[in-house]
């Protein structure tokens, strides 16, 4: 028979895990933070190359275009790599899924909205607004690969090539900081998402008041695994 303290200690490891959700595997953190590192390296040395007040600043110019230049190359490595991961792909599988409930969000200035302790809208993993930025960011990283390619390595380009594809990289630079900014003021705006693209974990609370539905499926996987168990104690009871 377990000891009083034992059973407590348990019944505290128990209370304290089933505070807490996972939100991200290890594997696919590290794929958001290598990207996140190749993508603020080239949005850096693309603002001291091409804006004047920085441009000033720089005394090696080309180490500062041969560093933008393989940043740039290397952004699609960690996405490629973590197709290796099946929680990876999963999640790729949410992004690039609108339901009803996405356009809904996208429509109501009270998306946010919390009764009862959840959110009034049964938003999955990722809300309308986390789907809209992957799916720019993964269509912004082709573009600005393309055409990087021809402004690195203009000779099989004709002239209107060329041209056309300093134009478009340089205004999507643009674009891409606007972007870039607003996805940083949000995540700073929001501690526990930021928690959980840190550490993996997020608070069941936030989870229910900003993402009900997942939460929900959460909680249904929760119970039904409990009653797996529950089941499998006792016919290992019965058996013996």
């Amino acid at each position: 028979m377990p000891r009083p303290d034992t059973r407590a200690d348990e019944g505290a490891r128990d209370a304290g895990a089933s505070r807490w959700l996972l939100r991200f595997t290890r594997a696919e953190r590290s794929i958001h933070h290598a990207t996140a590192l190749l993508m603020l390296a080239c949005l850096v040395t693309a603002a001291l190359l091409y804006l004047p007040m920085l441009s000033t600043l720089v005394g090696r110019r080309e180490m500062v275009k041969t560093v933008h230049v393989w940043c740039g190359f290397a952004l699609p490595v960690p996405i490629v790599l973590g197709l290796l991961s099946r929680a990876f792909r999963a999640d790729l599988g949410r992004l690039n899924r609108f339901a009803p409930h996405d356009w809904e969000w996208l429509r109501r200035g009270d998306r946010r909205a919390v009764r009862g302790g959840r959110g009034i809208l049964p938003v999955g993993k990722f809300n309308a607004g986390q789907k809209l930025n992957a799916a720019f960011t993964a269509g912004a990283i082709l573009v600005m690969l393309g055409t990087g390619e021809i402004m690195t390595f203009p000779d099989p380009w004709g002239d209107r090539w060329r041209t056309g594809a300093t134009f478009v990289h340089d205004w999507l630079f643009l674009v891409v900081v606007l972007v870039t900014a607003g996805h940083l003021w949000e995540a700073l705006r929001d501690r526990d998402a930021l928690t959980g693209m840190l550490t993996g974990r997020v608070d069941r609370g936030w989870a229910a008041r900003h993402h009900a539905g997942w939460a929900a499926r959460h909680q249904t996987d929760r119970a039904s695994d409990g009653r797996q168990g529950a089941g499998a104690d006792g016919r290992h009871r019965e058996g013996s």
